[in-house]
């Protein structure tokens, strides 16, 4: 991608049983590699996780017919769950200041 940022959003997700089942600290980050709003917000969120690199980076393509995303009710991209032993925690829908994403990571402990 153009942002720096050389992950890309997965094309097949796991499934929910899956990410119920995760033990320790995970972040869902779900949005597309098209999406515009997911480009932009790169690199705050790479700047966020370089503080926390305990802590799992999961980004999965969401859309139409997702279930995962339909599961945790993704309206808008990108939608970032903060997990702990798979429960949500925190979540921040379209990023747009680092204080967002600390608080949401804050609240991981």
């Amino acid at each position: 991608m153009s942002t720096g940022d050389v992950m890309s959003y997965a094309t097949k997700a796991p499934g929910r049983q899956e990410i119920d089942a995760l033990s320790g600290l995970a972040v869902l980050e779900f949005g597309t590699d098209w999406c515009g709003y997911c480009q932009g917000a790169q690199p705050l969120i790479g700047d966020a996780f370089a503080k926390h690199p305990g802590v799992r980076r999961i980004k999965v393509e969401d859309g139409p017919g997702r279930p995962l995303g339909r599961s945790f009710r993704v309206k808008l991209w990108p939608t970032l769950v903060f997990l702990r032993d798979g429960a949500e925690i925190a979540r921040v829908v379209r990023p747009g200041a680092a204080a967002e994403l600390d608080a949401a990571f804050a609240a991981l402990g």
